[in-house]
């Protein structure tokens, strides 16, 4: 979704550019009945700064950015309020739990959206069609992406990819610098910027491996050190900020590339499922009877 877009665009955008940003974030809707003129004079730009700050978040034309909001206010309508109260990202101390269940999931739906908008198709495909012939993977994540690096390790080695997850700084060099052009190196980091990541995932470049970085920011260093790159985006309310407000459209991400790495590899996929179905149900606890 192009407001989701613009928030992740504010930490790079000029002083006047961020005006521009800030006033379309503010009322969206106002903008319709603006024009890129007045648009100007209100942040005390000028109608070529608006028109920088459109081409800045990847839009040819003021036009084009009134066309994405339009689009974005159709698809959320009858979404924006929760018991009378407009539907945002803030969760106050006094708010109902349904007003507190209302606001995470709205963001978290509008995460997943905007996630399936911006991902590149192509970059999707050339990622699950390496991590199928892959010898090894290795996921390289700390904090929230750690705990999604052993998520993708998971399933990778459930369908029969040699998936290591590393969320250790030095164990995962130590992997990286044994890798070799037959192998897929991934660096999950929501800001793109984490040195745990991005140190591994260069190492596994320099050893010739299909690299791979999964960010919000597609100019960040993890996402310029990749040869693939796949965006995510943050569903952030209070309390959940940065990779936790992301952690869904992360999540999305890797189903994607898990059922296509399954599908491209479907005979190994189907018969390690098969292979290790036993092992929940000798794990599963008996149902006892209800006491009456």
């Amino acid at each position: 979704m192009i407001t989701t877009l613009i928030h992740s665009e504010l930490p790079r955008l000029t002083a006047s550019l961020r005006k521009v940003a800030e006033q379309v974030l503010a009322d969206p809707a106002a903008l319709a009945h603006t024009s890129a003129a007045d648009l100007g004079r209100r942040t005390g730009t000028s109608q070529a700064t608006v028109t920088r700050f459109c081409q800045a978040i990847g839009l040819d034309s003021y036009q084009a950015l009134l066309l994405e909001l339009a689009k974005e206010q159709g698809q959320s309508t009858g979404e924006q309020f929760t018991q009378g109260r407009p539907l945002g990202p803030d969760i106050g101390p006094d708010d109902t739990l349904d007003q507190l269940i209302d606001v995470i999931a709205h963001a978290d739906l509008k995460a997943l959206r905007a996630t399936v908008e911006r991902l590149d198709r192509d970059a999707l495909e050339r990622a699950a069609q390496a991590l199928a012939k892959a010898r090894r993977i290795d996921v390289y994540g700390v904090g929230a992406s750690g705990m999604l690096a052993r998520e993708l390790e998971a399933r990778l080695f459930g369908i029969g990819c040699q998936a290591r997850g590393w969320t250790e700084v030095h164990a995962a060099k130590t992997s990286a610098s044994l890798l070799t052009p037959a192998d897929v190196a991934i660096a999950l980091s929501h800001s793109g910027s984490t040195r745990e990541a991005l140190g591994p995932l260069r190492l596994a470049a320099e050893r010739g491996a299909t690299t791979l970085a999964i960010t919000s920011d597609p100019r960040s260093p993890a996402a310029q050190a990749a040869a693939i790159h796949l965006t995510s985006t943050s569903g952030e309310t209070s309390f959940r900020y940065g990779g936790f407000g992301a952690r869904h459209s992360v999540l999305l991400i890797i189903d994607c590339l898990y059922a296509r790495v399954a599908q491209l590899s479907y005979d190994r996929a189907t018969a390690s499922i098969a292979l290790t179905a036993h092992i929940r149900e000798e794990h599963a606890a008996p149902r006892g009877r209800r006491r009456g």
